[in-house]
């Protein structure tokens, strides 16, 4: 109910009938209407900011990883074997390790790793960006391209995260200090073979898009189970409904259905997969670039 007042001024038709069937059964309230109650009032006390710093952390890896699958046109479906992260900040492993569940789930990722800060897998380099120093520093502009150019892993995480003193001992040489700040950088990551690495800020993925046998065939496995949930949608079937699988013989696919004929059951809740020779009548389904021919019936009928 405090919800549909939450929603009340942005969907004021919906929270109305939210309100007036939930108030129905509990009678919490006694208004009639959801707009003539107050507007609720925020507990800080159960606000929980390491909490929303975990789950910032885990939207973002996922958003990070959903991106490099896409930029190489690998499909969630298909498992990929492990992330590397290096761990810039001092509580960004067990940060991590507290939401690693989601990450893989979202992601369908089998493994996170974390590196140290100044790993040497992850290997960045900065330049400077004339467009911006250009109008800060005029004749110390070559100075500070040369600084930056020489800047570390650990150091252009630094300024990738905030606000970064080029000159530290600026006071002793009597100079102005010079903070630097991700907009003055242009950033590449080093060429690592078979992994795809990008950035957020001071956050930085390495995916391993190396795809071995037994992930291929986990791939297709889950496919299968895609295309036979979508011939159980339109069949009309109960999701409780179990039924019997025959597949047309295909050798490409009967390995990967094969190996994973228990995940492949539980998940479409078939008693049986049986593969045959021939089937006169059926629906015929994509699994990646494999064509099959399966009849489901409902177990009894």
């Amino acid at each position: 109910e405090k919800l549909s007042g939450l929603i009340a001024p942005i969907a004021p038709f919906f929270s109305e009938w939210l309100f007036s069937n939930l108030n129905a059964v509990t009678k919490k309230s006694t208004h009639t209407s959801v707009h003539h109650t107050d507007f609720p009032v925020c507990n800080n006390s159960i606000i929980d900011p390491a909490l929303e710093k975990r789950m910032q952390l885990a939207q973002d890896i996922s958003s990070l990883i959903l991106s490099l699958r896409k930029k190489v046109n690998i499909k969630v479906r298909q498992p990929l074997q492990k992330v590397l992260i290096p761990a810039i900040e001092a509580d960004l492993s067990d940060n991590v390790r507290s939401v690693e569940e989601i990450i893989k789930s979202e992601t369908n990722i089998k493994e996170i790793e974390i590196l140290s800060a100044d790993n040497d897998f992850i290997k960045k380099k900065a330049k400077a960006n004339f467009k911006t120093l250009g109008k800060k520093l005029g004749a110390r502009m070559k100075w500070a391209a040369d600084q930056i150019q020489n800047l570390s892993n650990i150091e252009i995480d630094k300024v990738q995260g905030g606000e970064y003193l080029l000159n530290p001992t600026f006071a002793e040489n009597n100079e102005a200090p010079v903070y630097i700040t991700a907009e003055d950088l242009e950033i590449s990551t080093d060429e690592i073979p078979g992994y795809e690495v990008t950035s957020k800020g001071s956050l930085t993925v390495a995916l391993d898009i190396k795809i071995n046998e037994t992930l291929k065939m986990e791939g297709e496995a889950r496919e299968f189970v895609n295309r036979i949930q979508n011939v159980r949608k339109d069949q009309k079937l109960e999701l409780t409904d179990k039924i019997l699988v025959k597949v047309g013989e295909n050798e490409a696919l009967r390995q990967s259905i094969t190996h994973f004929y228990t995940y492949i059951c539980a998940e479409i809740l078939a008693e049986k997969i049986e593969f045959l020779a021939e089937i006169e009548e059926g629906t015929i389904v994509e699994v990646n670039d494999y064509q099959l021919t399966v009849n489901i019936t409902k177990k009894g009928e």
